[in-house]
């Protein structure tokens, strides 16, 4: 049974983040997650507030400066088609391909994908979890096997659930915030909170706040990217391991770039140390071993996911592989 709760559909950004900046009150865009969340009661709700109808917060375009800007209700599959995605960064186009259902891309939207609550079955189900204000985080001693190795700060073991987060982090995209406050553009290696600093929040989205739009930098000149993602079915299922790479090649040398884990943390989870091994190198069958040694060097797996850490060093290796032409 759904709660009752009012609805409303405004038709401006400043008439949305009034609604949105009442108690109780949840933004509304593809729905995928929040009709769950509703369904399962997982949080009050006093208002829907759909942002269907905001112009600005639409379509995938080149802005001057040469930064890609993707508006909060782009589909996940209209980026995953997208001539200019995949031109400018293919390893978002990948990762949103690999995103749930066709079904689905084509109703949930990139911002409501960065947005979702967890897919912890304790907090979707009836337990007064930590996150859902209680006392305990059931999954520290429970059915934990698809749950987190990196973050959790023995508090909360979620996995952050989003494919296009990572390859977001990799291409080091911005978010642009508008609320009460005005606007703000954050990092989105930095838009989501660790338990250890918030165990009841996922971003840093304020009340009243609403991800408006995503923008990508261009790419440097030999950047190569690719996504990978590790799951149960071919379909829906959610990441038991995923893998972002952005590096920037200077020949067969790679000079630099950014590698981040899904499925592995509460938030995506970037690896520095990997990043520090493969710079100024070639990737050799021994530098990928070392990469993949040290991405799970500090993992601290639960009880029954420690499965986790030979299944992402194994992923490394082959992307690194791939990304280096040796494969």
């Amino acid at each position: 049974m759904f709660p009752s709760f009012d609805y409303v559909q405004p038709t401006s950004l400043k008439a949305a983040i009034t609604h949105l900046s009442e108690p109780g009150a949840v933004v509304h865009a593809g729905g995928t997650d929040l009709l769950g969340c509703l369904r399962e009661r997982i949080f009050e709700v006093r208002k829907v507030v759909s942002i269907s109808a905001l112009q600005p917060l639409q379509g995938i375009a080149e802005n001057a400066d040469g930064t890609l800007r993707i508006g909060a209700l782009a589909t996940i599959g209209a980026i995953a088609t997208h001539p200019l995605v995949a031109a400018r960064c293919s390893l978002l186009a990948q990762a949103a391909a690999e995103v749930a259902s066709p079904q689905l891309r084509n109703q949930g939207t990139i911002g409501g994908n960065l947005c979702q609550k967890p897919r912890c079955w304790y907090y979707r189900g009836d337990f007064n979890c930590l996150r859902k204000g209680g006392g305990v985080c059931f999954a520290a001693d429970g059915e934990n096997q698809y749950h987190a190795i990196f973050g959790g700060g023995r508090t909360c073991f979620i996995v952050h659930p989003s494919d296009t987060a990572p390859a977001l982090v990799a291409l080091d995209a911005t978010a642009r915030l508008v609320g009460p406050g005005g606007t703000r553009e954050v990092p989105i290696e930095r838009f989501f909170v660790l338990p250890e600093v918030d165990v009841q929040r996922e971003t840093v989205l304020a009340p009243g706040e609403i991800l408006t739009e995503i923008r990508i930098p261009p790419p440097a000149a030999g950047t190569r990217g690719r996504y990978r993602k590790v799951r149960a079915r071919g379909s829906w299922d959610f990441a038991l391991a995923g893998l972002a790479l952005a590096l920037r090649f200077d020949g067969r040398r790679v000079v630099d770039g950014r590698v981040v884990l899904g499925g592995a943390a509460p938030v995506p989870w970037r690896c520095a140390e990997v990043e520090q091994v493969l710079s100024g190198k070639e990737l050799s069958p021994g530098v990928i071993a070392a990469a993949a040694k040290a991405a799970v060097a500090g993992a601290e797996p639960l009880e029954k996911n420690g499965y986790k850490v030979e299944l992402f060093q194994a992923v490394i290796e082959e992307e690194l592989a791939r990304i280096g032409g040796t494969a």
